[in-house]
């Protein structure tokens, strides 16, 4: 028969059961009640930017707060992510993230945070296709052309966003199944890419669709090709890197995170409002598909998926592209 101290812990906890279940509703209701920030890793102009500051225009209003969103470059991206998983977990400090937080882990000998286990994951959000770019005077207009080039002239320069960056492992993983010598450049941000390779500062990137969309139709910048497994529907005509190297892809995401430790209704609560503007036709018709923004959408759980899985696979790409982690 249990004993009466036995008893009353076993009503205490019972009863902190019952409270939880009764201000926890309550307590999640009255989210948000002053502003939110999203903080970017990079600086303004690039795509994790761009599709940031759509995300929150639209979610300040469904959600009746300020969103605020504040960029933070440098380290390739470990600063802004570092500063946002020490934050309170209150889901008022948010990281807009990208698949360079499951390159990372591959690049940098010690990070100051855990990409797993300091962050609570609450969407994917988009996807941007990565184009093999050159300016429109080298003699080059296919990937073959490219290789050949880059293998009769060694040491062709390539800008990226930093270390980490998917122009960065796009490119080494390009350079591990080619042989080709190129020289990597980083800048602090995808905003520095464009006007260096405009210049001829540099000789090649790949990059982000969206930056370089306008000057493919100016004529000042050549697509040569896709970086993912499949062609964009913005130009349909440039064929896949991995047409001419099979099984070259290098896929890319945006997506949404909070400190570990984040309330699971936040969580719910952004990832519903989140999602419902990634599904709204108007977003998409307007602001997404004319900047070669894919809309994707997820459950937190898919996102966590997303996450693990990627670590692993580039760290696979890493070891076969012989990057030293710095």
């Amino acid at each position: 028969m249990p004993t009466r101290p036995t008893l009353l812990s076993g009503l205490a906890a019972v009863m902190a059961i019952v409270i939880a279940g009764i201000v926890t509703p309550a307590w999640s209701q009255s989210y948000p009640n002053r502003p939110i920030r999203i903080t970017v890793p990079l600086p303004p102009g690039g795509s994790n930017d761009l599709l940031a500051r759509i995300i929150a225009e639209r979610l300040q209003v469904s959600m009746g707060q300020p969103v605020v969103v504040e960029n933070k470059p440098g380290g390739g991206g470990n600063i802004a992510t570092e500063f946002v998983a020490r934050q309170p977990a209150d889901g008022y400090s948010l990281l807009f993230t990208s698949s360079a937080h499951s390159v990372n882990p591959s690049f940098f000998v010690k990070l100051p945070y855990d990409p797993i286990k300091d962050f609570e994951p609450i969407v994917l959000v988009g996807a941007v296709p990565f184009v093999l770019t050159v300016n429109a005077s080298a003699p080059i207009t296919t990937a073959q052309e490219f290789i050949a080039h880059a293998k009769a002239k060694p040491g062709m320069t390539y800008g990226t966003a930093g270390i980490g960056a998917p122009h960065h492992l796009a490119a080494e993983l390009m350079k591990s199944m080619t042989g080709i010598d190129i020289v990597h450049i980083p800048y602090k941000g995808a905003s520095g890419i464009v006007p260096a390779l405009l210049s001829n500062e540099i000789s090649f990137t790949i990059g982000a669709i969206n930056s370089l969309l306008p000057h493919y139709k100016s004529g000042k910048l050549r697509a040569i090709a896709v970086a993912g497994s499949k062609r964009t529907a913005l130009l349909p005509d440039v064929p896949t890197i991995g047409d001419t190297l099979p099984g070259y892809a290098v896929e890319t995401w945006n997506g949404v995170l909070a400190p570990a430790g984040t309330a699971r209704p936040i969580i719910e609560r952004l990832n519903a409002e989140i999602n419902r503007i990634l599904a709204d036709p108007v977003v998409v018709k307007e602001k997404l598909t004319p900047v070669g923004i894919e809309p994707l959408g997820s459950t937190p759980e898919k996102f966590a998926e997303v996450i693990r899985v990627d670590i692993g696979r580039y760290a696979k790409i890493a070891k076969n592209a012989r990057i030293k982690p710095e």
